[in-house]
């Protein structure tokens, strides 16, 4: 091969490398907030993160809880005072996924915010929509997505419910680990190789977060408390706020015995992290 040839190979090379790099490292980032109380100095933090430019304005998706219009007052009432952009509802329905000009707008927020309340509510209205669509596009393009509570839930691919395939009446918590009880389905897949968890040690998560590792060995788990969010910026993740994020990974010796599904696990990776540590995932 001459050195022309060789040239020219390893240009190809490093234009591909370049295009699929950009293509799976979205310009934007993840505010995961694991629910409870939002601090002025929280949500201060979302806003530097966002960096919103003069022209710019904040999107907010209450379609998670029961009463959407007092979830956007109670977000507006607080951010009014923290920033002078505007910040605009977009509550959509079965039908007005459908609208172009809103879901256009949405995707030109540069910070979307998602609710607090049922996760399996607010995807049941985006799910295979332009508001997903957007959501995603928007992401890509360097906007900062945003959630609480059932809007942190949201950000996995993999989305825990929280429904327990094993029980027939909802109990409101994971009182064992058993495989194949964890009800997940699809979230915004914002993030592919972890899934998310909240309100984590306020409501005592970890059986529940054990029993998705057990379903999902290859994700992070990912346990954020109240009060408490990380900051996702591609692979790396920083933790800010008031309390702690749980992260588990890597379980070894998995084992599932037939009677009750019960299960168990020879090692797994776990770690505490608080305010400005970061960890990576992958």
């Amino acid at each position: 091969m001459n050195n022309f040839s060789v040239f020219r190979l390893l240009f190809f090379s490093m234009f591909f490398c370049s295009f699929f790099s950009e293509a799976q490292n979205p310009k934007g980032k993840l505010f995961i907030i694991g629910g409870g109380d939002r601090s002025d100095e929280l949500m201060k933090k979302v806003l530097e993160v966002a960096q919103l430019g003069q022209k710019d304005f904040i999107a907010v998706l209450p379609m998670s809880s029961e009463e959407p219009d007092s979830s956007f007052i109670f977000f507006k009432n607080q951010m009014v005072k923290l920033t002078p952009h505007p910040i605009v509802m977009l509550n959509f329905n079965k039908e007005t996924a459908q609208n172009k000009k809103l879901t256009d707008s949405l995707q030109k927020a540069k910070l979307i915010f998602i609710s607090g309340g049922d996760q399996t509510r607010f995807m049941s209205v985006v799910h295979n929509t332009p508001i997903k669509t957007a959501i995603l596009k928007a992401y890509e393009n360097g906007s900062t997505i945003s959630g609480t509570s059932a809007g942190a839930a949201v950000m996995s691919e993999k989305m825990i419910t929280g429904n327990q395939k094993l029980e027939k009446e909802y109990s409101g918590t994971f009182d064992n680990i058993r495989y194949d009880n964890l009800e997940t389905s699809e979230g915004l897949g914002l993030l592919k190789t972890a899934v998310i968890d909240q309100h984590f040690l306020k409501r005592n998560r970890y059986n529940r977060l054990l029993s998705a590792l057990v379903e999902f060995p290859s994700l992070t788990g990912i346990g954020i408390d109240e009060s408490t969010a990380i900051i996702v910026r591609n692979n790396e993740v920083e933790v800010t706020g008031e309390s702690e994020v749980i992260v588990v990974r890597n379980p070894k010796g998995i084992l599932k015995s037939k009677k009750n599904n019960l299960i168990s696990i020879e090692s797994l990776q776990m770690s505490i992290y608080t305010s400005g540590q970061k960890f990576k995932i992958k």
